[in-house]
């Protein structure tokens, strides 16, 4: 088995560079060729991956986070045009990992790489939104915001920074006025959250308790303008897994959404900003499009 791996060293605030050489190591002694490279930049891993796949290699792995795992995910899906891509494995490195613990893989360098070896995959959905593809989950409006929020911020980390990059987008919350259709259903007004998951946990918080992988949806939770107390009471929810409960969320599994947003607004593909302003969103799912090595 011959593997390319991309590896992405500012992971985990630069802790996965350090680990290049273990995981080189640890493929060697499964008896898999590895065949290892860092990117250099955002979006390099798109092109890193779209090249591996259209190679002679029987695996692209992502070594990383989840914003490494939507690079890998987006060049083996362009490279892969309306069929399946070519195996696809992960090296957990990142802080949160969420798509990886939602897939039920290991969380061990070791593990990984055992599951990557066995070279059994599973056919899992992916989601689209715009010219971006993504596995875990995508936003448009506040979640995205908050994103934008905790970007800017240098000397926090952790927990206290994502709370202080919350706390500043909602003192900058106004609604976006929004259209929206999406299967059997549709809304226009004032919005303030759409959150599109294809795993149910995202940013640590379980966004869309009950979300499958391979069920041929994506899970949409959906909230317009309301009061900035039951902005508050949404999120504290959120924080238990029960704001789907709250009356002014709508929670739905559906296969399409298409959005028309005045002012544009920003759109993350799993946690990765891609657009600060967009005024057209269409959101689909690519049923089983992708194998996962698992």
């Amino acid at each position: 088995m011959r593997v390319k791996v991309i590896l992405n060293p500012y992971a985990n605030r630069w802790r996965a560079r350090e680990q290049a050489p273990a995981t080189e190591a640890a493929f060697r002694a499964a008896g898999v060729a590895c065949d290892l490279v860092a990117t250099d930049g955002p979006r390099h891993g798109d092109i890193l991956a779209e090249e591996a796949a259209r190679g002679d290699y029987d695996a692209v792995v992502a070594a990383g986070g989840d914003g490494t795992i939507n690079e890998v995910i987006n060049g083996l899906l362009r490279a892969a045009g309306d069929g399946p891509t070519k195996p696809f494995g992960i090296v957990p490195l990142g802080t949160a990992n969420d798509f990886n613990l939602m897939a039920g893989l290991p969380p061990t360098l070791a593990e990984s790489v055992a599951v990557i070896a066995r070279g059994q995959t599973r056919p899992i959905d992916a989601g689209q939104v715009n010219e971006r593809f993504f596995i875990n989950n995508s936003a448009a409006a506040m979640e995205p915001m908050v994103t934008l929020e905790n970007i800017k911020m240098k000397r926090l980390s952790g927990e206290v920074r994502y709370i202080v990059a919350l706390l500043r987008a909602l003192a900058k919350l106004k609604p976006w006025q929004m259209s929206l259709t999406w299967d059997g259903g549709g809304y226009e007004g004032p919005a303030y959250l759409l959150s599109v998951c294809n795993s149910a946990r995202t940013g640590g918080f379980m966004m869309a308790p009950g979300a499958l992988l391979d069920d041929g949806f994506l899970d949409m939770v959906f909230a317009p303008q309301v009061s900035k107390g039951q902005v508050i009471n949404i999120l504290l929810k959120l924080m238990r897994g029960e704001h789907i409960h709250h009356p002014a969320v709508t929670f739905q599994r559906v296969t399409a959404i298409d959005v028309i947003s005045r002012p544009g607004t920003p759109l993350h593909s799993d946690g990765e900003i891609f657009a600060e302003a967009a005024e057209v969103v269409r959101y689909r799912v690519l049923p089983g499009r992708v194998r996962l090595l698992s």
